[in-house]
C-alpha cells in the first residue's frame, strides 16, 4: 500500500466505483495501492449487500485459497468452502484493512461523459464528477420473475429465490422450485433437508452437473486449466468426465444434457456444482418435473400439461444486470444487456468507463474479479501519469 503522502485525497475528480461488492472493493484497493484515489458508491447501508440477501446455507463453490481479493487472504479458519456469513465478514474486514473510501446510501442512476471526465447523477440530486467510472453492480442486481400467463391471478404463494432464506417456513409443505441452476438446485436440497413434505424441481433445460471436488481436486481448478482451450475439446472431455463421475438420472427425470458443457458456458450457463442434488434426485426426495408453463387460479400448469397444486412456488429464475438506465444510452451494451467491454478494457466509444463482475466464468467469479481489479488499476494508474 502507498504511503499516505502518496495519495491525493484532496483530488476532486476521483475514480468513482459504483457498487460495494467484491468487485468494487477489489478495484478500489488495487487503485489505492497504485496511489489513485477511488471512491466507492454503494446504494445500501453497508458493503456486500447482495451477499447479505443470499440464502443462509450458501457456501462458495470456489475454494478459499482461490477466492481472496488483492492484498488480503481469507483466513484459514473459514475452511475450504467459505460460508455466506464469512464472505460478508471478509468484505467488511477488507474495506477496513485497505482504508477504502466508501460512501453508502448513494445510488447512481445515470452516467454521462463530460469532456474527458464523467458526470454521475445520484441520490438526492447529487451530481458527481470523476475522471473515470468503474461499474461493479454485478449480475445479481434485479430479481427476474418471468411473466408467466396467469401469474397475477395465482392464489398460491409465489416468491423469487432472492427472498428465500431457509427452509423453516416450508416444513411440511409441498414446494415447487422453478429453475435448475446452482441456486435452484441448492434450495431444493435445502428444503428436503429442512423437512418440506414434497419438493419438485421444474426443469426447462437439463443442466450439466459436476462434482464440486473429486479426490480433493476442486472443479474450479479444472475450470481455470481449460478456460482457454478449444470449446469442442473441453466439451468432449466434459462429456467423458461427466459419464464417469455423475450417474445417469434419466429414469428420475433428469437426462444427460444434449449439448456440451463448455458450449453452454459460452452461452452464459454455468454447470451445477453438486451439493446434494444427485443423491436427492436418486433417492426421489427431489422430483424433477417439466418446466412451469402457466398458472390457473391455484394451480400450476407444467409444459407437459400436468396440473399440480403446490403450497409454494420458488422461482430460481435469475437476475437482470439492469444496466440500461445507467449506461444504456451510451451504446456500451449488447442486445442481452451485457457490457461490450469488460475488465481492463473500456468500450471504444466510452474511454474511461470500465465494467467488472458481469460474467460468470467457470474459473471462479471472485478470482476473476481480483484479476479485473488489477487490470483496471494498471490502466487508470498509467493514464494518470
Amino acid at each position: 500500500m502507498p504511503d499516505e503522502k502518496d495519495i491525493d485525497r484532496t483530488n476532486d475528480r476521483p475514480v468513482y466505483i459504483i457498487g460495494g461488492g467484491p468487485g468494487g472493493l477489489a478495484t478500489a484497493a488495487a487503485l489505492r495501492e497504485r496511489g489513485v484515489r477511488a471512491v466507492v458508491l454503494e446504494k445500501s447501508a453497508s458493503v456486500g449487500a447482495s451477499w447479505r440477501r443470499h440464502y443462509d446455507r450458501l457456501h462458495l463453490h470456489t475454494t478459499r485459497k482461490l477466492s481472496g481479493l488483492p492484498g488480503l487472504t481469507m483466513p484459514r479458519s473459514f475452511g475450504r468452502w467459505v460460508s455466506r456469513d464469512d464472505v460478508i465478514r471478509y468484505l467488511e474486514k477488507y474495506a477496513e484493512f485497505h482504508e477504502l473510501e466508501i460512501v453508502t446510501g448513494v445510488e447512481v442512476s445515470r452516467i454521462d461523459p463530460s469532456g474527458s471526465d464523467w458526470v454521475l447523477q445520484a441520490t438526492g440530486g447529487r451530481e458527481l464528477t470523476g475522471r473515470a467510472v468503474v461499474v461493479a453492480t454485478g449480475c445479481n442486481h434485479t430479481p427476474q420473475l418471468p411473466d408467466w400467463p396467469g401469474r397475477e391471478s395465482y392464489t398460491g404463494e409465489l416468491l423469487h429465490a432472492g427472498a428465500y432464506r431457509n427452509p423453516a417456513p416450508y416444513a411440511g409443505k409441498d414446494v415447487l422450485v422453478v429453475g435448475v441452476g446452482n441456486t435452484g438446485a441448492e434450495i431444493a436440497v435445502d428444503l428436503v433437508e429442512g423437512g418440506a413434505a414434497r419438493v419438485r424441481l421444474a426443469v426447462r433445460t437439463t443442466p450439466h452437473i459436476v462434482r464440486r471436488s473429486t479426490a480433493g481436486w476442486p472443479a474450479q481448478r479444472t475450470g481455470i486449466l481449460v478456460r482457454r482451450l478449444p470449446v469442442r475439446l473441453v466439451d468432449r472431455a466434459g462429456d467423458v468426465i461427466g459419464r464417469i463421475s455423475v450417474p445417469d438420472l434419466t429414469d428420475r427425470g433428469l437426462p444427460r444434457p444434449d449439448t456440451g458443457l463448455y458450449s453452454r458456458v459460452k452461452e452464459g450457463a454455468i454447470p451445477v456444482q453438486d451439493v446434494g442434488l444427485i443423491d436427492a434426485v436418486r433417492s426421489g426426495t427431489v422430483e424433477p418435473v417439466a418446466a412451469l408453463d402457466s398458472f390457473d387460479a391455484g394451480k400450476v400448469i407444467l409444459a407437459d400439461g400436468t396440473r399440480i397444486t403446490p403450497d409454494t412456488v420458488i422461482a430460481a429464475t435469475g437476475y437482470r444486470r439492469a444496466l440500461e438506465g445507467l449506461v444504456g444510452h451510451l451504446g456500451v451494451l449488447d442486445d442481452r444487456g451485457r457490457p461490450t467491454a469488460h475488465g481492463g478494457r473500456s468500450p471504444a466509444q466510452a474511454p474511461g468507463l470500465y465494467f467488472t463482475g458481469f460474467t460468470n466464468p467457470i474459473s471462479g467469479t471472485i478470482r476473476e474479479l481480483a484479476i479485473d481489479a488489477r487490470k483496471i488499476a494498471k490502466k487508470l494508474a498509467a493514464s494518470a501519469n
